[in-house]
Formats: structure tokens, sequence, C-alpha cells
């Protein structure tokens, strides 16, 4: 008896772990883009280092969807804001163009999420093709919405 209510339980951690796993994904992608950014910057001197975050977001958005790849979106621009825009470690936006950056940004990547999930949407005719072979046809009078008074 206790092997199928272990078993249940099993099971509601697995599905609670299968939903957070995107998120998850979405938020160790950010992570990892902001530490190799944030390891190279001084070497480097990026000036926009905001849009290296909007290709691993679009491929969260393609392998996920839209939910994931928003939150990357979001957590993207406060890890740019938090860890690779003077003054260093605080939220604090000190010029226009860091603004502009970040709104840029926001702006872009939020276009692309859209696009990516316009792209990856089945088609309604597909749908409804897959539906019509499932199920048998309506009669005529509900696909015009009035009842056929000729077939009396």
């Amino acid at each position: 008896m206790t092997n199928k209510a272990e078993l249940a339980n099993w099971g509601e951690r697995m599905s609670i772990v299968t939903r957070a796993m995107p998120v998850a994904i979405s938020l160790t992608v950010v992570a990892v883009i902001t530490a190799m950014l944030w390891y190279v910057r001084p070497t480097l001197s990026l000036r926009d280092p905001v849009f290296f975050y909007v290709l691993p977001i679009i491929v969260v958005a393609i392998v996920y969807g839209r939910g994931p790849a928003l939150l990357g979106v979001c957590a993207a621009a406060f890890c740019a804001d938090y860890f690779l825009y003077e003054p260093l470690y605080s939220f604090d936006i000190t010029s226009r163009v860091e603004f502009g950056d970040l709104a840029c940004f926001a702006v872009l990547a939020l276009i692309g999420v859209k696009c990516v999930d316009e792209l990856f949407r089945p088609s309604p005719a597909k749908a409804t093709a897959v539906n019509s072979l499932s199920r048998a046809d309506p009669p005529r009078s509900a696909w015009f919405g009035y009842q056929n008074w000729d077939a009396s």
C-alpha cells in the first residue's frame, strides 16, 4: 500500500519538476551569459553588452515557449544593469545611453519572442484538419448557424 502512495507522491513531484524546468533553464542561461560577460568585461571593454542576451533568449523561446523567454528578458535586463553597467552592483542608471541600451534590448527581445511565438504556433488550418479527422462532420445547419427548413 505504501508503494502506491509513494509512486503517486513521486508522480506529483515529477510533475512540479517538469513544469519548473523551462523556468530554471531560462534563468540558468541568463546566469551563464552574465558570468561570461562579467568575466570578459575588463579585457574587452564591450560598449553594449546587453545585446549578447538576445540570441540565447530567442533559443529559449523556440525550445520552451513564450513564458520562460519573457522571464529571461526581464532577468537579463536586471542582470545586465546590476553586473555590467556602471556603477557596478547597483540598479542605478547613470546615463541616458545605458537606459537606451536596456530599453532597446527589452523591446528587441520582446519583439523577437513574439515573432518566434507566432512562427512556431500551429496554424489553425492544421488544427482544424486534425480535429475534422477525429470526429464526424457537423450537420450543415450548424455550419451556417440556422435551421435547414428546406430538408423537411
